[in-house]
């Protein structure tokens, strides 16, 4: 089953997966803006799961990666259903997320969704409320006026789009101004020379999350992809102790 998957929604939507089967939690790794299961950090997650037995699944969101679709109709809260319902096909009980850059904000959502279902969070340079902290009030405006904003993209030559239906749904989900209602276990890694995302975001998280079991690794040369291979010994280290401590099989 680790071939590329397509589950089809009711609207007509394919959202492609790979999935490797295994014992405990499953591992669901959620990808950033733009960003697909086929990165590197998806792919060490994926193969570490493989060689310890563990269950994994990836999966790219609609207009990303292997996933049909417009780009500029994706939202958080579409995205997030997607998420869900590739979870629900695949009848997972308990998994753990893992959210990149906007996956952890949507890893956020979706444990809300899920609620005992997640037995932990794993955050790298999570980005919640980034469409408030992230873009300049007159760019706000032009997004509020219904015009897509573009931007230089420091990963490519193509600028980064933020469309308007994006940005609206973002402000309609914000977390980091109220209490975030998970009682698990939470790592946050963060590089303090992320140009993207402020390392003290994670910090901020750390403060709104209920759980009591919360901690925040500041790598201090790391930028914002954390994708050297000491980050993702540290990610892969960091997912394996969350899973092993929370698997009562283990």
């Amino acid at each position: 089953m680790t071939e590329t998957r397509y589950l089809e929604l009711p609207d007509g939507r394919r959202i492609a997966h790979r999935f490797t089967p295994g014992t405990g939690p499953t591992i669901v790794f959620l990808p950033g803006y733009m960003s697909d299961m086929a990165g590197s950090k998806a792919t060490a997650l994926f193969e570490m799961a493989q060689a310890s037995g563990r269950p994994c699944l990836l999966l790219d969101y609609s207009g990303c990666g292997d996933s049909p679709g417009d780009f500029a109709e994706g939202t958080l809260s579409r995205w997030r259903d997607e998420i869900l319902a590739v979870i629900a096909a695949a009848a997972l009980e308990q998994v753990v997320l893992v959210g990149s850059s906007m996956g952890g904000w949507l890893m956020l959502m979706v444990a809300e969704a899920l609620a005992g279902k997640v037995r932990g969070l794993i955050g790298v340079a999570a980005a919640p409320d980034f469409t408030d902290w992230g873009i300049a009030q007159m760019d706000k405006n032009i997004l509020a006026d219904g015009e897509t904003l573009w931007e230089d993209n420091p990963y490519g030559p193509e600028p980064t789009p933020t469309h308007p239906g994006f940005w609206a749904d973002g402000q309609a989900n914000l977390m980091l101004g109220k209490e975030i209602a998970f009682d698990g276990p939470v790592r946050l890694l963060h590089g303090q020379r992320d140009a993207e995302v402020p390392w003290d975001v994670s910090v901020k998280l750390a403060e709104r999350l209920r759980s009591a079991d919360v901690q925040v690794a500041l790598i201090k040369d790391g930028d914002h992809r954390l994708s050297r291979e000491s980050d993702i010994h540290l990610l892969l280290r960091t997912v394996a102790e969350l899973v092993l401590a929370r698997d009562p099989a283990a």
